[in-house]
């Protein structure tokens, strides 16, 4: 099973049919979508209930973990212990998980989150809050993926139940990672593809960086390539969630439009399309 989705809703002009894009109107073009907003603060369960009733009972939700949660802050900043940060996490997540539509937790670590036994040690404090809910991991370090490490690094995640998640992203030293198409977990591969400017994802400092960052339109030929990439890890997980995250220039929804159709994938169970109000 192949599904194919896009990070956040709202900012898809391409799919607009209306002034404003809708969860609803999303839902009746791709079957999964990746929420960002609760890396930079958890939602409360009544948000959480309401995007799960919006959308249909097909619909599955990739969401992020909380900044803390993935040591691009503090816990201490916002919670008066690691363990309450977490339990406000699965109080949110609840409602999504309760019915059916976690497609999984994403815990994207830093560039500086480095293959160390600390680090590891983290992972599996990781696995012992999350319990059994799916959870994919991303780094953005290469050590995870070096000569020496490349195996430990899979045979743990496989080791903590944890999903693999396989980038796509700007090669620019140690803050980016391969893609490698290996797979830890038999259910689930995530892949996410962030597009290949170089040049957007070094200037980090600057003020204009989450605007050009992922600025990238896939070409035919990185679509088709991707396309033979999803068949193989088709044959070692039962489902690859695909991630389309080009989103600066609003490339991601014309980008997965075009490898669905490489796939030759059809969607079920999406929402109906709400029509235009002059359309016949």
């Amino acid at each position: 099973m192949i599904t194919i989705g896009l990070t956040g809703w709202s900012d898809h002009d391409s799919l607009l049919q209306s002034k404003k894009l809708t969860l609803a109107d999303y839902a009746a073009h791709f079957p999964v979508v990746e929420v960002d907003t609760s890396f930079y603060a958890i939602p409360s369960p009544r948000t959480t209930a309401n995007w799960a009733a919006q959308t249909p009972d097909d619909f599955r939700f990739v969401i992020k973990a909380f900044s803390a949660m993935t040591k691009h802050k503090e816990w201490s900043q916002y919670f008066d212990s690691e363990n309450a940060m977490y339990t406000a996490y699965m109080d949110m997540i609840a409602p999504i998980s309760e019915t059916g539509k976690l497609q999984a937790i994403l815990f994207q670590f830093p560039p500086y989150f480095h293959c160390t036994k600390e680090n590891v040690t983290y992972l599996k404090f990781i696995a012992s809050k999350m319990g059994d809910l799916p959870v994919a991991i991303e780094f953005r370090n290469n050590s995870w993926y070096s000569d020496q490490n490349t195996e430990k690094t899979l045979d743990l995640l496989r080791e903590l139940g944890f999903i693999h998640t396989v980038v796509d992203e700007p090669q620019v030293g140690s803050g980016s990672v391969p893609i490698v198409l290996r797979e830890t977990n038999r259910e689930m591969t995530l892949v996410r593809l962030h597009g290949r400017n170089q040049y957007g994802w070094m200037k980090a400092s600057s003020p204009e960086w989450r605007e050009v960052r992922t600025l990238y339109r896939y070409n035919e030929e990185e679509i088709n390539e991707w396309a033979k990439y999803v068949e193989h890890l088709q044959k070692l997980s039962k489902e690859v969630v695909v991630i389309f995250n080009n989103n600066s220039g609003g490339d991601a929804a014309d980008n997965a439009k075009h490898l669905q159709k490489a796939l030759q994938v059809e969607f079920q169970g999406l929402a109906p399309m709400q029509m235009d109000l002059f359309s016949e």
